[in-house]
């Protein structure tokens, strides 16, 4: 069984966020488009798993397809030009920008704390710590109500 930094079983959800993790990081480095990523990823030998393939298939294909605007969102957070990110590191900060604006059945803290832990899983040693400083700013501005309420 899959598990995450903790030995806890991941979500259906949280695996679909990891499998979009990969299929986004080939995009940004091959530009492979998206419907090919897909596909790969249903024929390869253990499919999706136990991963949620509706909600792969949404990340996926909302991120790609949002890109221009979750890069925009994400880019006064930085502390580096955009071209200097860890593809990585960049995945999992479209993945979780997306959630926050796209995904409001997402609570604000679990986008946050899904790509922080992608990227202790998937990231730089110290990259988590950068992840979650970028998107805790954007949670600011794009779920201030929903923050302001303690949600």
């Amino acid at each position: 069984m899959s598990g995450n930094e903790s030995g806890l079983p991941q979500s259906r959800r949280g695996l679909a966020r990891r499998l979009t993790v990969q299929a986004l990081y080939q995009w940004l480095i091959n530009e492979t488009f998206p419907e090919v990523l897909l596909r790969q990823f249903r024929e390869q030998e253990e499919g999706l798993g136990r991963a949620d393939p509706a909600y792969f298939d949404l990340l996926l294909t909302g991120v790609v397809e949002h890109a221009p605007e979750l890069t925009v969102a994400i880019t006064p957070h930085l502390d580096r030009p955009l071209n200097q990110l860890d593809p990585v590191e960049h995945a999992i900060l479209l993945l979780g920008a997306y959630e926050l604006q796209h995904c409001p059945d997402v609570p604000w803290k679990v986008a946050v704390n899904e790509a922080v832990n992608l990227a202790k899983t998937f990231g730089a040693e110290e990259g988590f710590k950068f992840v979650n400083g970028v998107l805790d700013k954007l949670a600011r501005s794009s779920r201030s109500a929903e923050m302001q309420a303690g949600l």
